[in-house]
């Protein structure tokens, strides 16, 4: 299963202007979802409270001079010029901002780092290779390597960002068809809209989350059309109200009106920033979904189409607010009430599908973001399905699909109005803005390489103008601004729990592992004996033998004739090549057959399944034998580099075709094998007699006798099976620690251990052939 077969591998090379447009009209669908039914909440949630809406029209006139220079300058500007050129090998987000920092800094808190993942393709970017020339970047960098509170720091900002996420796609279903159903309420009585559109809101909301699991390539091809039609739909309604209403309403795009409605309305017009600001909900996606498309489709989907439909929108309703001042109900001051009477009902349609568009992709991103933390250990297992074998990165996460589905129902059913959805979900949308623009400032210095100057005007500029929106927000607190920070808070709590818990866990690791000498010292002693078969013990560690496994021989003293120790670690990369998958090197002496094999995921890679996992490790460590490369990977004590020297970077199979093969017939005769240009050693598996296994290996005069041996010994082991060793830890902590590291390892840490995914089941290994060994950690 190539869960790459989608993914645009041809984005670096010169496109045609065709599939720029092609992927520009997808990315309608995908990414400006949200951002395109922000008209839906806009001008109710500004007009809520805070400011009235007297016959002047300085207040409409300045809200629409504020939307329009927001949208100017934080999507338009900041993001379409600025931040999507800082892409991590064409992957966008709050986690690709920070891997960048890790690789070009070494800022980097994975304790599996090594030094071998340096020299991966995809490692350095190449938007400038050019040392740091300044004296200020030089000590900034050094500052921030020295100092590991600075680098916990830094990962803390990310993951906040993060969990602001997590909470916008709990917040934007909810405000995204709410808003679309609000509606019904001009044709409804004031005292009964409410009872028609929570219930209807919150049916809609449910199948939503009910259907994740079917995944939307099977829909997804209808989404663009969806949002192409609603901003078409919203720019027409637009220029319709802007002629017949108010030809002049573009005079109100000065930012003079800025200035008059601050100082007719002083705190009343700050206070309703908060509102103005979910004018750019969504803006985010364009940088977190880059990686599905490239940098110009984006850019010209928002410039050309998205920007001006939004900005028409806006004027249009500004124009017949302008003229209407007398409202029978609060609630009629928003989008519908600008629609022509004979057009709402079809137009409420489309502004609910419109909105199933934006939740689904809060929904995709909630689910890449999770996944992102989970590989980089900040997150607890959690199940991931990847519910199409051909689209990159449309995954499922049942656990965290019905916890957004409650929360989500809880929101709605909770605030039951739009103003303080509203305010919820600006606060989650501002922080993110501002965590993304304090980590730009940063990889401007340090990744671009970029006069400090220019880093100090991007900070100050564009952070002057999220702190004055996120200061208009958080003043919303006991409005529905504390949801975000309450659902931020709970993530955050369990995002360095887990982190924390891990890190301790690795670090016993490190220092009760055992040598090479112990294990064979210790053979004869304890009558360890070698039974047939490969046996797989997965480690966390990159050098030395685990505990866990001289545990295990201690009081079982058997092992397989073949064994590796496999370790699978996420490095700060989107994606690993196939090519350099795995590092592969001798254990010992050669004739213990005894490997260590580290297997590399970028944090948005897709684990293979087993089946297919099982023959490329196999494959890869023959080809490891047949290259003749045999460094010993020696002492458990000794220093990492020098232990790094003796692994070689092999690929999947696919990647190298004149090299080992592993395939499989019904039939094979051995005289079709001895007259064929490959030489195989073939067996027939126990479980299956009618099915053999031809190992296929190219003739070559570098094949020694002892390589050829070793394969032999490979094929045999590989024929009568794997067994899967994983170690089933419990953290508890030494007697004299603290109050509060008692709290997070024993209570907190042990909890999330028992509700999180078994190992086995995060690594998809076959049940059957797993053995755990339990062992107690005193960290």
């Amino acid at each position: 299963m190539d869960l790459e077969t989608g993914f645009y591998q041809n984005r670096l090379k010169k496109e045609s202007w065709r599939t720029i447009l092609t992927l520009a009209y997808q990315s309608l669908g995908v990414v400006y979802g949200d951002l395109s039914t922000s008209p839906l909440y806009v001008y109710t949630s500004t007009f809520a409270e805070d400011i009235e809406h007297t016959e002047t029209n300085e207040e409409v006139y300045g809200v629409l001079s504020f939307i329009f220079w927001t949208l100017t300058l934080i999507p338009l500007l900041k993001y379409v010029f600025i931040v999507l050129k800082a892409d991590d090998n064409g992957e966008g987000g709050t986690f690709a901002l920070y891997s960048l920092l890790c690789r070009h800094v070494k800022v980097n808190l994975l304790p599996s780092s090594q030094l071998a993942d340096e020299e991966l393709s995809t490692y350095k970017k190449d938007i400038s290779t050019s040392p740091l020339q300044n004296t200020f970047g030089a000590k900034l960098k050094s500052t921030l390597e020295g100092y590991r509170v600075l680098q916990k720091f830094l990962l803390v900002l990310s993951l906040l960002g993060a969990c602001m996420v997590i909470g916008d796609g709990i917040l934007t279903p909810a405000i995204s068809v709410f808003s679309a159903i609000s509606g019904a309420e001009l044709s409804l009585g004031k005292d009964h809209h409410l009872y028609i559109e929570v219930p209807v809101a919150c049916i809609i909301l449910i199948a939503l989350f009910a259907l994740q699991h079917y995944g939307t390539h099977r829909v997804g091809f209808l989404f663009a059309p969806v949002v192409v039609t609603w901003l078409l739909c919203i720019s027409a309604i637009g220029i319709y109200n802007i002629i017949h209403w108010n030809p002049t309403v573009y005079r109100a795009l000065s930012p003079f009106y800025v200035y008059k409605f601050l100082k007719k309305t002083r705190k009343g017009g700050w206070m309703s920033l908060g509102g103005i600001l979910l004018c750019i909900t969504g803006s985010e996606a364009m940088f977190a979904d880059l990686g599905h498309f490239s940098q110009l489709s984006i850019k010209m989907a928002f410039t050309f189409m998205v920007y001006p439909s939004l900005v028409l929108a806006y004027m249009g309703q500004a124009a017949y607010l302008s003229r209407h001042h007398v409202m029978e109900n609060d609630y009629q001051i928003g989008f519908y009430v600008s629609v022509p009477q004979k057009l709402r009902w079809p137009v409420l349609v489309i502004a609910v599908l419109a909105a199933i568009v934006a939740s689904q992709a809060a929904i995709t991103g909630t689910f890449s973001i999770i996944k992102q933390c989970s590989a980089l250990g900040c997150f607890p297992r959690v199940k991931i399905v990847h519910t199409s074998s051909k689209i990159h990165g449309q995954i499922y996460i049942p656990e965290i699909n019905w916890t957004l589905m409650i929360l989500c129902l809880a929101v709605t059913v909770g605030f039951r109005d739009t103003k303080r959805l509203g305010n919820a979900a600006g606060l989650a949308v501002i922080t993110v803005m501002l965590v993304s623009t304090c980590l730009m400032s940063l990889v401007i210095v340090l990744c671009w390489h970029q006069n400090v100057l220019l880093a100090i005007c991007f900070g100050i500029f564009f952070g002057t103008i999220e702190a004055l929106y996120f200061s208009a927000s958080l003043m919303k607190f006991f409005e529905g601004a504390w949801v975000p920070i309450a659902i931020s808070f709970i993530f955050m709590m369990v995002m360095c729990i887990w982190h924390y818990g891990s890190l301790k866990k690795y670090e016993f690791d490190v220092q009760n592992k055992v040598s090479i000498d112990w294990l064979l010292s210790a053979g004869p002693t304890l009558g360890i004996v070698r039974i047939r078969g490969i046996g797989l013990i997965y480690t966390e560690l990159v050098s030395g033998i685990p505990a866990i496994f001289s545990h295990f021989v201690t009081n079982f003293p058997a092992f397989h004739q073949v064994l590796v120790f496999i370790c699978v670690k996420s490095v700060p990369v989107p994606r690993v090549r196939h090519e350099e998958r795995f590092l592969v090197g001798h254990i010992g002496p050669r004739d213990q057959h005894i490997y260590r094999c580290i297997v590399r995921y970028g944090y948005r890679d897709a684990h293979k399944d087993d089946l297919q996992f099982e023959n490329d490790l196999v494959c890869s460590i023959a080809e490891f034998i047949r290259t003749g490369k045999t460094g010993l990977d020696g002492n458990a004590g000794e220093d990492l580099s020098k232990d790094l020297e003796d692994l070689t970077v092999l690929g999947t199979p696919s990647t190298h075709i004149s090299g080992v093969q592993l395939r499989e017939d019904n039939e094979v005769s051995s005289e079709s094998v001895g007259s064929s240009k490959l030489r195989a050693m073939h067996t027939t598996l126990i479980t299956k007699p009618k099915k053999r296994v031809r190992f296929f290996i190219p003739e070559t005069p570098k094949i020694d006798g002892g390589a050829r041996e070793e394969l032999r010994e490979l094929m045999e082991a590989r024929e009568s099976g794997i067994a899967y060793i994983l170690g089933h830890s419990y953290v508890r902590t030494k007697r004299g620690s603290s109050l509060f590291k008692k709290m997070v390892i024993n209570f907190g840490y042990d909890i999330l251990t028992k509700i999180s995914r078994p190992p086995a089941y995060a690594l998809t290994v076959p049940h059957a052939s797993t053995l755990e060994v339990g062992m107690v950690y005193h960290v």
